[in-house]
């Protein structure tokens, strides 16, 4: 009964922020980062490159639309005595939901890398660093510079974004078969630029902590079986991928 009561609250609450204001942020704001593959000290290839699709359903800052996606992976991972390097380029379409088809696209560039120590079967990934940028287009960046300055309205209207972070990830490989790989990584993070909706609205309205609205962490969740890959992440958002490296 309580937790009817407090899903019933939680919606109430969504709508009432719908009706009273309208916030709108980039399509990739805190979703242009994405776990990136790297080889293993204990794989035979020591490098190679990773080609995934996946799909992403998130909810926009303020919980009142939904976005959807669907993305194009390619990297290349390396792994060298204690350090792990990656790099590629990705491209995104999707949709901003609010009971109008606005879709947006985007292309952009990642790069991780980190330190590591051996532990038995197991990587401990303990230190990483991950970055990437974004540069949105379509008629969702379109909408939100048409109406940005108008009464009753919260826009951020960048359409490149550029996000830095830290990670920390173990890995390793299964009892009888180093062909399965598990991994789970953590992410903190932050987009840099000039983000007027977090400063100025947001983290004085909604009940999210107000370092959210800027610092956002991720859980991935990596799954190598032979040269297939599949990655399920959690956030601010699901977003699972699947692919294959060689």
């Amino acid at each position: 009964m309580k937790l009817k009561l407090f899903i019933l609250a939680i919606c109430i609450l969504i709508t009432l922020n719908s009706c009273s204001d309208h916030t709108y942020a980039p399509a990739l704001f805190h979703q242009d980062i994405a776990y990136q593959p790297k080889p293993a000290s204990y794989d035979t290839a020591k490098s190679a490159t990773y080609i995934s699709m996946g799909l992403n359903y998130y909810l926009d800052p303020t919980w009142t639309a939904l976005l959807a996606s669907g993305q194009f992976n390619i990297s290349r991972g390396y792994v060298f005595n204690k350090f792990n390097l990656a790099y590629g380029a990705f491209g995104v379409f999707g949709n901003f939901d609010e009971g109008a088809f606005r879709p947006f696209g985007a292309y952009g560039a990642r790069a991780s890398a980190n330190l590591f120590t051996t532990y038995d079967r197991m990587d401990f990934r303990y230190l990483g660093v991950e970055m990437a940028y974004s540069n949105e287009f379509g008629d969702y960046a379109s909408y939100r510079k048409s109406i940005s300055g108008l009464p009753g309205y919260h826009v951020d209207t960048r359409t490149q974004l550029f996000t830095m972070g830290l990670t920390s990830e173990v890995i390793f490989h299964n009892e009888r078969d180093k062909n399965i790989s598990n991994g789970l990584r953590f992410f903190v993070g932050y987009t840099f630029g000039d983000n007027t909706l977090a400063e100025n609205y947001l983290t004085h309205k909604y009940f999210e902590p107000d370092f959210v609205a800027t610092v956002f962490p991720k859980i991935s969740y990596f799954l190598k079986v032979k040269n297939f890959i599949g990655t399920a992440e959690i956030g601010q958002q699901i977003f699972l991928r699947a692919g294959y490296s060689f």
